[in-house]
């Protein structure tokens, strides 16, 4: 099978799919220190194409997958080796909604414009642990990136359930750039309860790390295997190359029998809705692949995959166990079918799964394939009818009575940026009068009836720090979608379950005027159910628009300051991404004139909004 790219073919399935280099920390040392450089390198993204200038950990696109034990304290130098320029083109396409030249390649940069500076950027980078429960100076901090030659010294306690994590660079303003460039990397978490499962390991415990590119064109459009960052006036990056492990559409050769996938998705923008066909028939299998775990551990049971998908935003994992026992000599292709941009909708009824969808930004939907070859199985094993005995399905009545309340709405602003518009209750006096709108004030219905109107303490990166957290406590965030598309948000340091998702018409909040008329408020419409696939621990949240998804956290194990932030990194680097600070109590209650923020947004009393709530 073969695709074209302007001029140029690329074949699919041509290649097979590298797997990473592995760090083990030794159990024997009582702290075992890792450094790991960033370093330019060139690499094939594919055999057909010429080497591809990237930015790297040691070397890898992606990076070195660490291996540790919960409780076992690591220290890491993230050195910054890299000394090349910026190795993508970034260009600019003025908003054209529908224009395939976004996604699908054409000779250069077709009508998108370089954008100025972008080749001149020094290599300033910072890593972040995503996931990591770690102290507030480890995590990353965006504005403390380094240049050549210094080196982050992050520690991590690894005091976490085993769970599959990730690492990535998370510098100010430029994060999207970087990890397109290639900083990217996986982080397992193993501990005694996924010990006595017994999963498929060794070379049946695979990473898969996906994500998108679209690679440059010469004058006579040939792929000159340069990484092309294009993006319009108002959507992300979206590519129409899809990469596993750091290769286009690659193979992977597997035995007959059960393999653990550790699943990522690492793409700066695109959501994946991922299906297994087989190749013999073009029909999707049901029954062989089982869903495990989430982003930060285990499930309590195996949910079966089925026909509608498996659903990762940007920076969600999935732990998956597939059998491919009963598929000897056969071939199964992996294919996407979310359009792009996202808004949660399902598979649409008659779409034949495997077919490309141009205009929604999905030109090839083939992720890779598997060969599965006839003997030797690999060794027996059995489905787990239980996962993690210490798993539970978190509700708000097991939340403690001194629990925190926040109200997060994500918006754009009438500038059409997009931000995080941090919201407090104000009183009845302060409403709107009929019919105005007022700049930051939106009045929001909720299930039992109630309105409540809310004004915007922030929305922006740079605005006053609004949440103080005390450390170990729990908190419910209530976030509303009043824009078009998903956003997925990423809450640093805590993990996290959704508690309700409840549908709201927002057709009555009014970007341009920054608010809702008084008396025309967002008004509940009913509840909605929550996908299996949501109910274990998360730190990413899928918000679709029209949405209010409620959940619920403790902030645990660590103090410092920290963002939570839109994880569609354009987004992010755009204006989507805010801080809090977590603090011992004990300090927080010291007033010496300087705390008390915490309450801004007091929502006591508000338990009734939304189903479950």
């Amino acid at each position: 099978m073969t695709v074209t790219a302007g001029t140029s073919t690329l074949t699919k399935f041509a290649d097979p799919m590298p797997l990473p280099a592995r760090l083990r920390a030794d159990p024997a040392d009582p702290l075992p220190t890792f450094t790991v450089r960033t370093l330019a390198a060139e690499r094939q993204l594919h055999s057909e194409l010429p080497p591809t200038a990237l930015w790297t950990y040691e070397g890898g696109f992606p990076g070195p997958v660490f291996e540790v034990r919960r409780g076992q304290r690591i220290r890491v130098a993230w050195t910054n080796g890299v000394t090349t320029p910026y190795p993508a083109v970034d260009a600019y396409l003025p908003d054209a909604p529908g224009n395939p030249s976004l996604t699908m390649n054409d000779p250069g940069v077709g009508a998108a414009q370089p954008v100025p500076g972008v080749v001149g950027l020094p290599a300033w980078l910072v890593t972040h642990l995503h996931g990591a429960v770690t102290g507030g100076g480890n995590d990353g901090w965006m504005e403390n990136a380094l240049f050549h030659g210094d080196a982050q010294l992050s520690e991590y306690p690894n005091d976490q359930p085993a769970m599959t994590l990730w690492y990535h660079d998370h510098a100010m303003n430029i994060t999207s750039l970087n990890v397109f460039s290639g900083l990217v990397g996986m982080y397992l978490l193993r501990d005694e309860e996924e010990d006595r499962l017994h999963l498929p390991s060794g070379g049946q415990e695979v990473p898969l790390i996906l994500c998108d590119r679209n690679l440059a064109t010469d004058e006579f459009g040939r792929l000159t295997g340069q990484l092309l960052h294009k993006t319009s006036g108002t959507l992300p990056f979206l590519g129409p190359y899809t990469l596993v492990n750091g290769r286009i559409w690659p193979y992977l050769e597997v035995r007959p029998g059960w393999y653990r996938f550790r699943v990522l998705n690492a793409s700066n923008s695109r959501t994946y809705r991922l299906h297994l066909l087989d190749d013999q028939d073009q029909q999707v299998t049901v029954g062989a692949a089982w869903q495990i775990g989430t982003d930060s551990g285990l499930l309590g049971a195996p949910l079966p995959l089925t026909a509608e998908g498996l659903t990762l935003a940007p920076a969600e994992r999935a732990d998956l166990l597939v059998d491919f026992g009963a598929f000897a000599g056969r071939a199964l292709r992996v294919v996407n079918s979310a359009p792009a941009p996202f808004r949660g909708d399902p598979v649409p009824a008659g779409y034949v799964l495997g077919t490309p969808l141009p205009a929604s930004r999905l030109p090839e939907p083939d992720v890779m394939q598997f060969r599965v070859l006839g003997e030797p199985p690999v060794p027996e094993f059995t489905l787990p009818t239980e996962l993690s005995a210490s798993y539970y399905r978190l509700t708000h009545a097991l939340l403690p009575a001194d629990h925190e309340h926040r109200m997060l709405g994500l918006a754009a602003d009438p500038d059409g940026t997009l931000g995080l518009w941090e919201l407090g209750v104000v009183p009845d006096s302060e409403a709107p009068a009929k019919g105005q709108v007022l700049d930051g004030i939106v009045q929001v219905t909720d299930a039992d009836g109630k309105t409540t109107t809310y004004k915007r303490l922030a929305r922006h990166f740079d605005d006053q720090l609004n949440w103080r957290i005390r450390q170990d406590g729990w908190e419910v965030w209530r976030i509303l979608n009043l824009s078009g598309i998903l956003h997925p948000i990423h809450l640093h340091l805590t993990r996290f379950q959704p508690l309700s998702i409840d549908a709201y018409t927002t057709t009555a909040f009014d970007p341009a005027l920054g608010g809702t008329a008084g008396g025309e408020p967002v008004a509940h419409t009913g509840p909605l159910p929550i996908d299996p696939s949501l109910t274990g621990w998360k730190d990413v949240m899928r918000v679709p628009p029209g949405q209010l998804v409620t959940i619920a956290g403790q902030f645990r194990g660590a103090s410092g300051r920290y963002m939570y932030h839109c994880h569609i990194l354009e987004h992010e680097d755009a204006g989507m991404m805010r801080e809090f600070a977590v603090m011992p109590g004990v300090v927080m209650d010291v007033d010496n004139g300087m705390g008390g923020m915490s309450g801004m947004d007091d929502t006591s009393g508000m338990d009734g909004m939304g189903a479950g709530g």
